[in-house]
C-alpha cells in the first residue's frame, strides 16, 4: 500500500511540473519548415526560416544602400553590407520564394542571425511582431520577385514604416535585387500591368504598361530624385529608362536621375552618398556595368506624346550618362548625393538620345 501511495504522489508531482512549464517560447523544430532544420519560433509570424540567435542584439551600424541588378548575386556586395551591419541581425524580405538566402549570407561573414520573412499580405505587413523584427535588424535585403507585390502588400503599412525607420533614422544598410532594387528609388516602375520592353516604350511613351509612381513609398537616402532599373544590358532596358525619365519630366515637371545595374552587378552607396560598383566575374562577360543617367530640365523631348515614336535629340545630347564597369573590389566612383557626373571616376561618359523611336549612344 505504501508503494502505491508513493507512486501516486510522484505521478502528481510530475503532472504539476509539466503543467507549470510554459510552451509559448519553445521553438518549433519539426522538420519540413523550410528553415534548414533550425525551426521557426512560435508566434514569429511571416518567418519561414532563421539561422542563428532569435534573441535581438544591438550592434553599431553604418548606413549604406545596395542596388543589385538581378541574376547571380554579388557576394562582395553582401560582404560590404555585413561589415556595415556590425555583425548583427540580418533580415531578408520577400513576398514569394524560399529562405535560400539564409545559409548563403550566413556563410559570407559573422552575423548574429539571418532570417527570411515572407510578407505576402497586408495583414502580415501590419503585424506588430513583423515590424519589430525589421526595425531591430542591423541589415535588410529585399529579394527579387514582383515589385508590384511589394507595392500592393507593403506600401502604407507598418512594414513600410519600419523600412523607412531603418533608412532614415537608424541608418542601417539596406539593399535589394531585381524587384527589390526597383522599389528603392523614390520614383519607381511598378510593373503591375505586365512587363515593358524598350521597344514598346520608345514606340509609345504613354503605353499602358508605363506605370510610374513618385515619392510615396521608401525614403532611401540620396535616392529622393532617382529611379532605378535592373537586368539592364541583359534585357536591353536603356530605352525604357529614357522613357521613364521623359515621363517624369513631362508629367510631373521633375528632372529625375536614374541608376541602372546589369545582372551580376551591385551599386554600393556608402553613408556619404558615394557609390562604387561591385560585380561577379563570368568567363562570357568578365564584368558587367552600372549606369548613372542625368537629365537636364532644359533639354525637353522634341516629340513625346501618346501613340507616337519618341524623338528626344537635343543635338544628340539629350541624356548625360556615366558607365562604370563592376569589379570584385568595387569599380569606379560616383557621387550619388549630388549626382555629380563631372566628378565621376573610373568609367566612361556618354551622350544618349532618341531618334524616331531608336536609342543612340556616343562617347563624350
Amino acid at each position: 500500500m505504501r508503494r502505491i501511495l508513493v507512486a501516486f504522489l510522484l505521478l502528481l508531482c510530475g503532472v504539476a511540473y509539466g503543467c507549470g512549464k510554459s510552451e509559448e517560447n519553445k521553438p518549433d523544430t519539426k522538420p519540413g519548415n523550410g528553415n534548414n532544420g533550425i525551426g521557426n519560433v512560435k508566434r514569429r509570424p511571416a518567418s519561414i526560416g532563421i539561422i542563428g540567435d532569435t534573441a535581438n542584439v544591438n550592434k553599431a551600424v553604418t548606413g549604406g544602400m545596395v542596388l543589385m541588378g538581378g541574376g547571380t548575386d554579388v557576394s562582395a556586395a553582401f560582404k560590404w553590407m555585413i561589415e556595415k551591419s556590425g555583425g548583427g541581425d540580418v533580415v531578408i524580405l520577400r513576398a514569394s520564394g524560399t529562405d535560400a538566402y539564409n545559409s548563403y549570407i550566413n556563410g559570407l561573414g559573422n552575423v548574429n542571425s539571418v532570417e527570411t520573412l515572407l510578407i505576402n499580405s497586408r495583414e502580415l505587413a501590419n503585424n506588430d511582431t513583423v515590424a519589430y523584427i525589421i526595425r531591430n535588424a542591423e541589415m535588410v535585403f529585399i529579394a527579387g520577385g514582383d515589385q508590384s507585390d511589394y507595392m500592393k502588400y507593403w506600401k502604407g503599412t507598418k512594414v513600410d514604416k519600419a523600412l523607412n525607420y531603418l533608412l532614415t533614422e537608424k541608418k542601417a544598410p539596406v539593399g535589394g535585387t531585381s524587384a527589390g532594387c526597383a522599389i528603392l528609388g523614390a520614383f519607381y516602375y511598378s510593373g503591375e500591368t505586365g512587363g515593358l520592353t524598350s521597344a514598346e516604350a520608345l514606340e509609345n511613351p504613354y503605353n499602358a504598361n508605363v506605370t510610374l509612381y513618385k515619392q510615396d513609398f521608401l525614403k532611401a537616402p540620396y535616392l529622393e530624385n532617382v529611379i532605378t532599373d535592373q537586368h539592364y544590358l541583359t534585357r536591353s532596358r536603356e530605352g525604357r529608362s529614357a522613357v521613364f525619365l521623359g515621363r517624369i519630366l513631362k508629367d510631373w515637371n521633375i528632372a529625375a536621375n536614374a541608376i541602372a545595374a546589369d545582372e551580376r552587378v551591385a551599386v554600393c552607396i556608402d553613408q556619404n552618398g558615394v557609390a562604387k560598383v561591385y560585380g561577379d566575374y563570368s568567363t562570357s562577360r568578365p564584368y558587367s556595368y552600372a549606369y548613372f543617367i542625368r537629365l537636364d530640365k532644359n533639354k525637353q523631348p522634341e516629340n513625346f506624346v501618346p501613340n507616337n515614336k519618341v524623338n528626344w535629340s537635343q543635338q544628340e545630347k539629350a541624356l548625360d550618362v556615366y558607365e562604370i564597369a563592376a569589379s570584385e573590389n568595387g569599380g569606379g566612383e560616383f557621387d550619388v548625393k549630388n549626382f555629380a557626373i563631372d566628378q565621376a571616376k573610373g568609367g566612361t561618359r556618354y551622350w544618349w538620345w532618341v531618334s524616331n523611336g531608336i536609342l543612340h549612344k556616343k562617347a563624350q
